[in-house]
């Protein structure tokens, strides 16, 4: 018998996935706060690239960190 519930059955597609999904959004998140913070006194591009660069050391762990978490509980 079946349980009932809303419980997803992750696979290692949809671990890449939410990887990929979570790396792009810490790039574009790094890059539009980097563009609030540093845009007047760096300029738009290298506060851009400096936000994209420096916003997934934060991001990606936490992804990762995630991901691994709703492997193990699922």
């Amino acid at each position: 018998m079946e349980e009932e519930g809303t419980a997803v059955d992750t696979t290692l597609g949809m671990a890449v996935l939410a990887l990929v999904v979570g790396v792009a959004s810490s790039v574009a998140g790094g890059a539009v706060g980097g563009l609030l913070t540093g845009a007047e006194a760096l300029g738009k591009e290298l506060a851009a690239m400096m936000g994209a660069f420096y916003g997934p050391l934060a991001g990606i762990p936490g992804v990762v960190l995630g991901v691994v978490l709703v492997m193990l509980l699922s």
